[in-house]
């Protein structure tokens, strides 16, 4: 079973948890990354993506350079924008065929997931997606510890 853990990060902390889980894991990685950068302050970012959530935008994103055919588990991971999954996992779900595959989703935010989950099973047609996790951040520091990241990025 071959395992690719896939990520978009705006702030970092997603990527943080992308990095831990891959440096202890040793799964490949790949980062979702838009072709125009969010760019402004942080609350020109907070509206933007307030924006583009009610209005369902998917930005264009750059292509992942790898072979998703070589992998039947993929770990996923967004911070949550306005109660969901942040518009580039929304373009990269709505984009990519990943039937057959078995996701297994983890989430960042500052405490409220909203219908993060739910709205992953929905875009993720054709694969089996298993339980989440949770991951609260207080600013940039991580509320879960490691052992438990370590521990459901492991069992796959």
């Amino acid at each position: 079973m071959n395992t690719i853990i896939i990520f978009y990060s705006y702030g970092g902390n997603t990527k943080s948890v992308a990095r831990l889980i891959q440096g202890n894991t040793g799964y490949d990685i790949a980062e979702i990354q838009t072709i125009t950068p969010y760019s402004g302050t942080y609350n020109d970012i907070v509206e933007q993506g307030e924006r583009e959530v009610n209005d369902g935008f998917m930005p264009p994103i750059k292509p992942l350079g790898v072979d998703l055919s070589e992998y039947d588990t993929i770990i996923l991971g967004t911070p949550v924008w306005w109660y969901t999954v942040a518009p580039a996992v929304r373009t990269f779900l709505s984009q990519t065929d990943l039937t057959g595959k078995t996701i297994y989703p983890f989430i960042t935010n500052g405490g409220w997931k909203g219908h993060t989950f739910q709205d992953i099973s929905s875009l993720c047609t054709g694969a089996s997606v298993k339980q989440g996790l949770d991951i609260l951040f207080e600013g940039n520091h991580r509320e879960v510890n490691k052992n438990k990241i370590l521990k459901w990025a492991t069992i796959k």
